[in-house]
């Protein structure tokens, strides 16, 4: 120190550039110099802890390890202490006024190459406590560092030229930053506003906050915290706490991983679902802390958008604390950070699944659509969502539901494919013509009944390397079946087939006789690339000017009486024969959902009514 009580210092040229860079930039939230602040006081406070460990000359060591924050509206000030390791007259130079351990010549190399605004990178550089001049003209730092000897020092600054380091006195160990506010920063030496900043972005820092003599962060960081020491109420508490929510959790997930990259989380299921009851799509809510200090509320490029349900916590230590958004999105350990988590949320469903598979199907019941969703769009994820989903089969009763897995441990020997049909409901599936020949031979066919499962199956394609093919559709070979009943010889069917698609033209692209039907007299099958009726549905819901020519494979019965009967009536009654076969085409697109105008349909039953009553 010289002989006076205060000595002048000029910024070095870089920290100079830096100080321009933060008051005159143009970054917005300005607010985030309080969560910079309070992270170097914890940090200050973390390093006194180690010295403990190794030193045991320690100035005032009862102090407790606190972060003590005052405000002064009339004054306009705002203070931030913490009895940490303080720093002597040395480390005040080399920390705040020169690049040597600030890290700023990074921050600064990194701006000029064109990186993020420079507001949104303070902190990650180390260079923090620089984010106290984005809303005040003068700091002063109050310090006096851990060794018995030291002196008390302040350092103080305008922000401008330089600074001066002069004596103190009634200065505890640590160190005290008051900060005289510009007048566009007043808000910050009100007491609501700090509480409220000290609340989203510094809650769970690891050493108690005292705002004008109260503590503010009264919740832990359970995510920090051995599984074996919380119990159920506490978890509940913190989900209700943390994640603003106002249910019950259903379901919970609390690990910690070391390797590919270092995560603690604590993640959680909603038991309620608000986009289902009316409420607008969800934001993401897990959010990313680094260190236990917020980074994102509600990071869009951490977890896939269909896990917008799940709500919680993922800290991680190796990401920087100001990565800002734009790099997030840009980010390969953002992206290995969101595969991980993403990974152990959807085994966790698949473990709860198997443990309570009630308690589960009456979750899946509020949030199916979620994971239908990420069987549409997250194909990293695709296979390992699909045994996720539940439906109703032809092998469960009405109301049961079963996933692909148990679908696949009942395939019969040699099936090779996974047979579903879609339609409105349950019953209305099972009066299909469609079930017959499945059900003969003892194949099981999954219902979907949701509007959405068509896009879903069709994303996912095959399950366990079974494709799954629509019983709806043509081309689905099956094997013979005994079936009773006398027959149509193979000339009368081949005959009929022929009359039947000489008289119904373009409206069907073949006519055959088929192994599907049992009581049905003829069946209507969508063409491999053509659209199921409710596609078309939802097709027209979309485009109300859509339109697409219905055109089907229809399969005839050859043991059906009604069948039998036409194939007489076509040499006998050719006029009846051409109502009848129009009728039974009709017939089959209305229980494929297919028939979209009955007028022609409705005149038509008339006049065979008249027939059939001797007109």
């Amino acid at each position: 120190m010289s002989e006076t009580t205060s000595e002048k210092h000029v910024f070095q040229a870089e920290i100079q550039q830096l100080l321009d860079l933060v008051v005159h930039s143009l970054y917005t939230d300005k607010e985030i110099f309080l969560r910079e602040l309070i992270s170097n006081a914890s940090d200050a406070m973390e390093k006194l802890r180690h010295v403990e460990a190794t030193e045991k000359n320690i100035h005032q060591p009862t102090l407790p390890l606190e972060i003590h924050i005052t405000t002064d509206e009339e004054a306009k000030t705002l203070t931030i202490s913490d009895h940490g390791i303080g720093m002597s007259h040395d480390e005040l130079v080399k920390n705040l006024g020169t690049i040597a351990h600030s890290g700023t010549k990074a921050f600064l190399k990194t701006v000029k190459e064109g990186g993020a605004a420079p507001g949104s990178m303070i902190g990650q550089f180390g260079v923090g406590f620089y984010s106290a001049f984005m809303v005040a003209d003068k700091v002063g730092v109050y310090s006096r560092s851990w060794h018995a000897d030291s002196p008390e020092l302040l350092w103080v600054s305008d922000g401008r030229s330089g600074y001066e380091i002069e004596e103190a006195s009634g200065i505890d160990r640590g160190s005290k930053l008051v900060l005289h506010l510009k007048e566009d920063a007043a808000e910050y030496a009100t007491e609501s506003r700090v509480r409220h900043l000290i609340e989203t972005y510094s809650n769970f820092v690891g050493f108690p906050i005292l705002l004008n003599g109260t503590r503010v962060n009264e919740v832990e960081a359970l995510w920090l915290k051995n599984k074996s020491e919380i119990g159920d109420e506490q978890y509940k508490a913190f989900y209700q706490f943390a994640c603003k929510a106002w249910d019950e959790p259903a379901y919970r997930l609390h690990f910690s991983a070391d390797a590919p990259i270092t995560i603690n989380s604590l993640v959680f299921a909603p038991s309620e679902n608000p986009e289902r009851m009316g409420f607008s799509k969800a934001e993401p809510a897990v959010a990313l802390y680094s260190r236990k200090v917020l980074i994102d509320p509600s990071p869009k490029d951490l977890l896939p958008d269909w896990m917008r349900f799940m709500k919680g916590v993922v800290d991680s230590a190796d990401i920087p604390l100001n990565i800002s958004r734009e790099t997030m999105q840009d980010s390969a350990l953002i992206r290995k950070l969101g595969s991980v988590i993403s990974k152990r949320v959807i085994r966790m469903f698949e473990k709860e699944a198997e443990a309570d598979p009630e308690k589960y199907r009456g979750f899946y019941r509020k949030f199916d659509r979620y994971f239908k969703e990420g069987v549409a769009t997250d194909y990293a994820n695709r296979e390992s969502l699909a045994k996720l989903l539940r439906f109703e089969s032809s092998l469960t009763d009405a109301g049961s539901v079963c996933g692909f897995t148990d679908y696949a441990s009942r395939m019969k020997d040699g099936q090779d494919v996974i047979y579903y049909l879609v339609g409105a409901g349950r019953e209305q599936i099972e009066s299909s013509p469609y079930l017959e020949a499945f059900k003969a031979r003892g194949l099981e066919v999954i219902y979907f009944t949701d509007a959405v499962d068509e896009y879903v199956v069709e994303a996912l394609g095959a399950f366990d390397g079974k494709k799954l093919v629509s019983i709806r559709h043509g081309g689905v070979e099956l094997e013979d079946h005994a079936a009773e009943g006398e027959s149509l010889t193979p000339e009368q069917t081949i005959s009929l087939c022929e009359f039947l698609k000489t008289e119904l033209g373009d409206r069907v692209t073949s006519v055959s006789s088929g192994r599907r039907l049992v009581d049905h007299p003829v069946i209507a099958l969508v063409p491999a690339d053509g659209m199921s009726p409710q596609m078309r549905q939802m097709m027209k819901a979309v485009d109300e000017n859509f339109k697409d020519e219905v055109k089907v494979e229809l399969e005839i019965n050859p043991r059906h009486p009604l069948v039998r009967k036409l194939a007489e009536a076509k040499d006998a009654n050719p006029e009846l024969a051409k109502l009848v076969s129009r009728q039974l085409l009709d017939n089959a697109l209305i229980s494929a959902g297919l028939l979209e105008d009955a007028r022609d349909t409705i005149s038509r039953m008339n006049t065979l009514m008249e027939k059939a009553m001797g007109h």
